[in-house]
Order: C-alpha cells, then structure tokens, then sequence
C-alpha cells in the first residue's frame, strides 16, 4: 500500500452507510528520518502502530494569492524508539 492509499484512510468524504474502510492496513510502523543539509542522517525514530488522523493533500488554491502550497499531514501513535545513528539507516 502506497503512503496516498494509506493516508486516505483517514476519511472518505461523502461515502454513504456501508462504505466504512476496512481497519486492517490502519495502522504500520515507520521510520522517520531527519538528514543535514549534506544528505547526511542525523536523527532517526521507528514509531510503532501509526495512523493519519488528519491529511491535506492540496490546500486551497487561489490564483490572486501569493501563497505556497504545503501539504499537512498528523501521525498518531501507540509509541516510539530512538535509533541509534550507526543502526539507523
């Protein structure tokens, strides 16, 4: 399962009864990865048992505005552990 598929999960807007998503993929371990401004791993942590509860893929958009386009994303979790940066890549 792609990270889209996964984090669509989240909410399907506008599904009627009966459409409820399955909670068997609701929920992966994953590495989160920090590197330096050289491409160089600094910081690593495995979460454990994470799921999306918010996703925004594309904010709104206007054409009269001078705005980026961030996309946001909040992870939950049951817990967490530092990697050691030797073991962590």
């Amino acid at each position: 399962m792609n990270f889209h598929d996964w984090a669509g999960l989240v909410w399907n807007f506008g599904a009627g009864l009966g459409s409820e998503v399955s909670l068997a993929n609701f929920r992966k371990d994953i590495y989160l990865e920090f590197y330096n401004e050289a491409g160089q791993l600094v910081m690593a942590y495995k979460i454990f048992r994470c799921w999306v509860s918010e996703y925004q893929a594309m904010p709104d958009l206007d054409a009269n505005a001078n705005a980026v386009a961030i996309e946001h994303l909040k992870l939950e979790n049951e817990a967490g552990a530092r990697q050691e940066r030797d073991r962590a890549g």
